[in-house]
């Protein structure tokens, strides 16, 4: 990618992210935010964290999201700590959180860049200072394009790459930014789908030179490495991730040895990226194979869910099963909801449902009841979410769960990523209930 800036640039990247996500503490608190205290209204958001409220205490309707401000620091660092021992950049995946503040905590602990999947996501990232994108995928919106454009001429700092996968989708770029006057070339990689029945990405070697030909015929264009995604490996094995990512490995070596990319100035680097949350083990594993090239390679991990980490889906697929020497990751979220109904033994509702939970891959688990009379909490044994609706969450208990009208039940959730665009402004809680912080998420 192209790098118009100085050695001080990665610094100067996270105070720049920094400031943003500061600034978002000016905003006011109103009816647009769930949960927040009534009483709080009028007050800016980081004048409501300086009064450190207890969030079971201090005002806050239910249901409420909580965001652990432990377990948040802990994956944070957890990640930091895995890319450089593995000597991996990292480029987190902002969809999952959207959140400036977030963004300004990756890029404190050693993030390269921030990952994007769509414009307006390109566009968050950059009213809110992030001066690295990838945009992991194809980009033939010409007006988006025109945008991108400007943002690249308008600042020399600002250093961007996405996806190509087809000759169509070159042509139909190379067009877009002709038309909107670019002035420097748009930096591409070359996506290498992970199978016949995968997701986006050219099916084969000859199509990835297909493209990369494509490519450099286009003035607007400049070929800077490959990438691809190895979660979409059909049927994936271990052995079978493995196998793919060789073949991304492979690809680069031969677009090198093929002069591929010559138009990379000194000192700038191939890039080379894979890595979602279920197989960054493996993309450590295999990148730590990639043979010598002409030039350095950025070996560019780009994991994002494991900020929150979750109670399900990740849970069951994070490498640190495989490599529990390597370190563990926390779940961070908790949904509060309140009891509204125990119509029999059996049954109970809370008033949280599909608007406040992510349920596309599990349903809530129930882990924890506060005793609405004394403020106690224990665990949630025998209590089961058994479904959703639009504003109440279905619980079966068994008959001598003691669970009461007006008692909270706090739920574990699964897929960060359809959890924080739920919420708005999410409390970041300590272990004892304190706020010290709203996390804000722009979807």
């Amino acid at each position: 990618m192209q790098r118009q800036v100085s050695e001080e640039d990665p610094l100067a990247a996270q105070q720049s992210a920094e400031q943003s996500a500061k600034a978002l503490a000016g905003e006011v608190v109103d009816h647009r935010f769930k949960a927040l205290p009534p009483d709080a209204e009028g007050l800016t958001v980081g004048a409501l964290a300086a009064e450190r409220r207890n969030l079971f205490t201090g005002g806050f309707t239910t249901p409420v999201l909580a965001l652990s401000a432990e377990s948040v620091e802990a994956n944070l660092a957890l990640l930091e700590t895995y890319a450089e021992r593995h000597g991996l950049a990292f480029a987190p995946h902002g969809k999952t959180s959207m959140s400036p503040q977030l963004f300004a905590r990756q890029l404190e602990h050693g993030a390269w860049g921030i990952t994007a999947a769509v414009p307006h996501q390109a566009r968050v990232y950059r009213a809110h200072g992030i001066r690295r994108i990838f945009l992991a995928n194809e980009l033939v919106d010409a007006v988006a394009l025109r945008w991108l454009a400007g943002e690249l001429d308008a600042d020399p700092d600002f250093a961007f790459a996405c996806y190509v996968d087809s000759v169509r989708g070159v042509e139909l770029m190379d067009e877009a930014l002709r038309a909107a006057d670019a002035v420097r070339p748009v930096d591409v990689v070359v996506e290498l789908g992970a199978g016949q029945s995968a997701r986006t990405g050219a099916r084969t070697e000859a199509d990835c030179a297909a493209v990369a030909d494509a490519v450099a015929a286009a003035s607007t264009l400049r070929l800077v490495g490959v990438a691809g995604y190895e979660g979409e490996v059909p049927d994936a094995t271990p052995e079978r991730v493995r196998e793919w990512l060789r073949r991304l490995v492979a690809l680069a070596a031969d677009f090198d040895a093929a002069g591929r990319f010559t138009a990379l100035a000194d000192g700038e680097e191939i890039v080379v990226s894979a890595g979602g949350s279920a197989w960054f083990d493996a993309v450590a594993d295999v990148f730590a194979e990639i043979p010598a090239l002409s030039r350095p390679a950025l070996k560019l991990l780009r994991s994002g869910a494991y900020v929150s980490h979750d109670d399900g889906h990740y849970r069951h697929l994070t490498p640190f099963n495989r490599v529990p020497e390597e370190g563990a990751l926390q779940p961070a979220f908790r949904l509060w909801a309140q009891v509204v109904s125990r119509p029999t033994a059996e049954q109970a509702f809370v008033n949280a449902g599909k608007r406040d939970a992510a349920y596309d891959l599990d349903l809530p688990e129930a882990q924890a009841v506060r005793s609405a009379r004394d403020g106690s909490v224990r665990p949630a044994t025998g209590i089961t979410v058994s479904g959703l609706s639009d504003q109440h969450g279905w619980v079966r208990t068994d008959a001598d769960a003691g669970l009461e009208v007006g008692d909270w039940l706090g739920m574990g959730l699964s897929h960060p990523c359809t959890s924080f665009d739920k919420w708005q402004l999410i409390p970041l809680v300590e272990a004892d209930g304190t706020v010290t912080d709203y996390i804000r998420t722009f979807f």
